[in-house]
């Protein structure tokens, strides 16, 4: 059975600190083919579209296309600050592999 992804409430509060919606724009996470695993995560501010799935919370969207939504199914984005850097990350049930930069695994 295929859930949507999850959406973290501090992944909503950084978008609401970064002004995303005051923009218009949404959070996109798409999969896409590449990367050193043979998928990779891509992570922007976007306008939504019409096919989108839309995840709302504190007043922000994060949007998922439809071709995406199976490779993110029941995944759960959120946002990280380490000493490392700041970023949104996504724990993905479904990756059987991840490579150590966190973008990129595979099914």
């Amino acid at each position: 059975m295929q859930l949507p992804p999850k959406v973290t409430t501090r992944a909503f509060e950084r978008l609401a600190e970064i002004g995303a919606a005051d923009q218009g724009q949404a959070l996109r996470v798409a999969v896409e083919g590449g990367g050193c695993s043979g998928f990779q995560y891509e992570i922007a501010l976007d306008d939504p579209k019409d096919d989108d799935l839309i995840l709302e919370g504190s007043g922000q969207k994060v949007v998922v296309d439809s071709i995406s939504l199976p490779f993110l199914s029941n995944a759960v984005i959120d946002f990280s600050e380490e000493l490392i850097g700041a970023r949104f990350v996504i724990e993905n049930p479904n990756a059987t592999s991840a490579c150590g930069c966190g973008t990129s695994f595979s099914m």
